[in-house]
């Protein structure tokens, strides 16, 4: 399938459409099998003992597969996340940013759905893993 929208494209995208979390991720890479997404790991991010906190590697998660799924489908904002879970399975390494590669494992009309691997930065151990499902809005119909 061919990509709707490249990484510079989504960027643009996310600054316009989501300036709240612009500044803290990265679109890395878009390729025909998913995205590369980064957080641009900070102080506001960790939580108590120094690492990242759950709910900034959800937001991780959640982006990539959103990003994946515009890349593929164009600029739809209200796209939106049906259903997610996520396995924990590391503590992040401190003071390091995260990567996510996301995947779509079916893109229909009206539903995709993906999975996604996170890694600290430089290390191959998974950190998280996570499978979402979006919805997709009905294409507009002509006026009549």
């Amino acid at each position: 399938m061919d990509l709707a929208m490249d990484a510079a494209a989504l960027e643009a995208f996310m600054a316009r459409e989501f300036p709240q979390v612009a500044a803290d991720f990265a679109v890395e890479a878009v390729r025909a099998e998913g995205v590369t997404v980064r957080l641009r790991v900070s102080e506001r991010h960790l939580r108590p003992g120094g690492t990242v906190s759950g709910p900034n590697i959800f937001a991780l998660a959640d982006l990539a597969i959103y990003c994946a799924i515009l890349s593929r489908i164009g600029p739809q904002a209200l796209t939106v996340t049906t259903s997610a879970a996520i396995d924990f399975m590391r503590k992040p390494a401190a003071g390091v940013d995260l990567l996510a590669e996301a995947r779509l494992l079916k893109l229909g009309r009206v539903l995709a759905v993906g999975d996604v691997l996170m890694r600290s930065d430089g290390s191959a151990a998974v950190v998280a893993r996570a499978s979402l499902t979006y919805s997709i809005p009905p294409a507009p119909r002509p006026s009549a």
